[in-house]
């Protein structure tokens, strides 16, 4: 009885919403790589069948999963899907291997490419003739998806396979390039090549320079946008923001990731475990306002230290109140997240010099042991800063060749 009252409301409403559009996607200022391939690039696989590089994030502007709409068209071949780090739907933990499995939806294979095996096999190649990788990266060297993204790179050139790459925003942009440039002593899965920590580009961009430039020579093909330009930051772009690892929710998290999440082997805190991962830093009995006043009297640009106290709801620390800094990004064009990162370290360890530094991981992070040697050595921020500016010089005159967008 109550549904018959109610059911020509629910029809009006219903006539609204499809009259209006409200609860519809605004249109986007960016046209993204994918978005283009459904569009028109598909036509070019003449009959050849894809298998699909993705995760929760491969989606268009109205979210909608890039398998999906493949799927939608009948013309197009799938064969399968492979997953980077964090899953298939990027439920999965940072480091946590992930299996292979069949995709109840699809019904396609979904090969792992974070565990025992991180480049496709010939057995998982089987039938495809063209990679599409569409994932959302953050614009930092140390997140682990442009490692897979050149692993299939090297495994498309091995067994005779075409990549395109749909290309997405560096959410961080295109302009600001800082940090050490990888020293191939310590090259690991979270660095693979000499480029710099934050490097400026977009996932686009960075196949084409590990395709030429590092030698990997696969039959590589880079899907642009349409729209995007090197000054933007994700907000401006229109899209919407799909969690990208269970620890960078929001795309304004991928502002502060290239900083805090350099210190946490620097025997820093940075949040991760709490409802605000990577916009903290501090530890147990830090005296917040005094790391706060020396961090905020050093006027970095784009950010203020805020004292600050949290306890994290999982991870060593889980329970215990830790205390020190919450930044906030108050002009994300001008934050310099690396270096910031640097005068983090510095400042921390000249306020509580019992912090234990783990060498190994924080040599990995940084790909380099200059920024440890120095810390350890008492050096200032800028001694340290200014130790790497040499090799970043040369990455930024190899990285102007590669650069597709305009500023």
């Amino acid at each position: 009885m109550i549904f018959k009252r109610l059911a020509p409301v629910l029809a009006s409403f219903a006539l609204l919403i499809s009259v209006t559009g409200f609860g519809a996607i605004p249109r986007a200022k960016v046209v993204l790589g994918d978005e283009v391939f459904l569009r028109s690039t598909w036509h070019d696989l003449n009959g050849r069948c894809v298998g699909v590089v993705t995760n929760q994030t491969g989606v268009t502007s109205q979210l909608v999963n890039i398998v999906d709409a493949i799927r939608e068209n009948p013309h197009i071949c799938i064969k399968a899907i492979y997953s980077p780090e964090h899953g298939l739907r990027g439920d999965q933990l940072a480091g946590h291997f992930v299996s292979s499995y069949r995709d109840p939806r699809t019904g396609l294979p979904v090969y792992s490419l974070y565990g025992p095996q991180r480049m496709p096999t010939a057995a998982m190649l089987r039938g495809v003739d063209v990679l599409l990788f569409d994932i959302q990266d953050v614009g930092d060297r140390a997140y682990t998806y442009i490692s897979t993204m050149a692993e299939v790179m090297k495994a498309a050139a091995r067994y005779h396979k075409s990549i395109w790459v749909l290309d997405r925003p560096n959410p961080i942009g295109g302009e600001i390039v800082e940090g050490p440039a990888l020293d191939p002593h310590f090259r690991s899965f979270i660095g693979l090549y000499p480029i710099a920590m934050r490097h400026g580009m977009t996932i686009g961009e960075l196949a084409e320079m590990f395709n030429n430039a590092f030698g990997i020579h696969a039959h590589l093909r880079v899907v642009k946008m349409i729209g995007w330009h090197r000054s933007m930051l994700w907000n401006q772009t229109g899209l919407r923001w799909v969690e990208s690892s269970p620890n960078i929710p929001t795309w304004q998290t991928t502002l502060v990731y290239p900083c805090t999440g350099l210190i946490d082997n620097g025997g820093i805190n940075n949040g991760v475990g709490t409802a605000k991962p990577f916009f903290y830093a501090g530890y147990l009995g830090m005296p917040a306002y005094s790391y706060a006043s020396e961090l905020n009297a050093a006027h970095l640009p784009g950010v203020y230290f805020r004292p600050a106290a949290w306890s994290p709801f999982f991870g060593f620390w889980r329970g215990r109140e830790l205390s020190g800094v919450e930044l906030y990004v108050t002009h994300p064009h001008h934050f310099r997240s690396v270096e910031t990162a640097v005068e983090l370290l510095v400042a921390g360890h000249r306020l509580m010099p019992r912090l234990r530094i783990n060498a190994r991981g924080m040599d990995n992070d940084w790909g380099t042991d200059a920024v440890r040697l120095g810390l350890e050595r008492g050096e200032s921020a800028a001694q340290i800063i200014n130790g790497w500016q040499p090799a970043l010089a040369r990455f930024m005159q190899l990285r102007a060749k590669y650069l597709l967008y305009p500023n």
